[in-house]
């Protein structure tokens, strides 16, 4: 803070400088004025200057002071003294006062299309379960296929738009306890089951760990969405599932072989929006599935690794926390 201070005032102490340096300068030209008298009043009115900035500096640097810690709590302000620093205050409270309604009214404003947006997500659900009702009862196979694989896009679609909305609370629905892994692997394959009839794909799941410490339901979304990843890039072969467990940790794999991920690519998949640059054109990515997956995964304490090489296939792995780990978070 004493920099800026000496910046601001540098105005003043160059014109007190230069004062000093033409009194010097008169007493050294005109021999009837002493020399040594004036060089004495400059020291001392020099030693005065300097103390005066000090207490300059400690008064009037309390107000910016305070400033700083204003910028952590709106509520903390500094009482202003002289005119302007009162000037400040006033104008800083009044667009403080504005800003903070703007803001509660924001939010109301966006609690409100949260709101409406999942109420829609609901209501389109009723006519979607309807529909794939319908498509079961339809004798042309063909069409029944492709029908179902649309609705199937629909569903999930409107799946991750459920959860990217309560992803923001999601510690407030987290319920710890031990989850059936196997149950919740084969649920999601049935309803992935015509889309993988399709493109000919078939699953081949071993796993070990037959259950895992979590919450079922949003560890259920995660898988679906790792699922849904390797369905969607692979054609005519097998995803490879296996848990196992290693170091008292349990760990989930999930393997395909399709047309993986190129290098420059890794570290960005669990990016917002991010899909391809190799395959750009890609219109049916939404680069939300990994996103949600991935934020999905951090209250739950669940590592998600990938390795992947690009047209050979990839290697998704889930590292579940020991039991110890879940402390901080075994009451939600």
């Amino acid at each position: 803070m004493m920099k800026p201070f000496l910046i601001e005032r540098r105005s003043w102490i160059a014109l007190f400088i230069v004062f000093q340096g033409l009194f010097l300068f008169v007493a050294s030209i005109d021999s009837a004025i002493p020399f040594t008298p004036i060089l004495y009043m400059v020291f001392l009115s020099s030693i005065i200057f300097i103390l005066f900035l000090f207490l300059r500096y400690q008064r009037e640097t309390k107000f910016f002071k305070g400033l700083e810690e204003w910028e952590n709590d709106l509520d903390l302000l500094t009482s202003a003294n002289s005119p302007f620093e009162k000037m400040i205050e006033e104008t800083l409270t009044n667009q403080t006062k504005r800003l903070k309604q703007e803001a509660s009214q924001n939010q109301m404003t966006l609690e409100e299309e949260k709101d409406d947006l999942l109420a829609w997500i609901h209501e389109v659900k009723t006519p979607l379960t309807a529909m794939h009702l319908m498509l079961e009862h339809m004798n042309d196979e063909p069409l029944k296929t492709k029908l179902t694989y649309e609705w199937l896009r629909i569903h999930h679609l409107l799946d991750q738009q459920l959860h990217q909305r309560r992803i923001p609370f999601m510690e407030n629905d987290l319920y710890i306890e031990q989850t059936d892994l196997k149950s919740i692997i084969f649920t999601e394959i049935r309803g992935l089951q015509s889309w993988c009839m399709q493109k000919r794909i078939g699953f081949d799941v071993d796993l070990q760990v037959p259950s895992v410490l979590s919450d079922s339901k949003w560890l259920a979304f995660i898988v679906r969405q790792l699922l849904t990843n390797a369905v969607k890039y692979s054609e005519a072969s097998d995803i490879i599932i296996t848990s196992c467990e290693k170091i008292g940790q349990t760990i989930l794999e999930i393997q395909d072989f399709g047309r993986g991920i190129a290098p420059k690519d890794l570290p960005r998949i669990f990016e917002k929006g991010f899909t391809s640059t190799i395959n750009h054109h890609d219109n049916k990515a939404t680069g939300m599935g990994l996103y949600l997956a991935k934020k999905a995964s951090k209250p739950l304490l669940i590592t998600m690794e990938v390795q992947s090489t690009l047209g050979k296939g990839s290697t998704f792995t889930l590292r579940f926390p020991k039991r110890n780990d879940f402390n901080n978070i075994i009451g939600m």
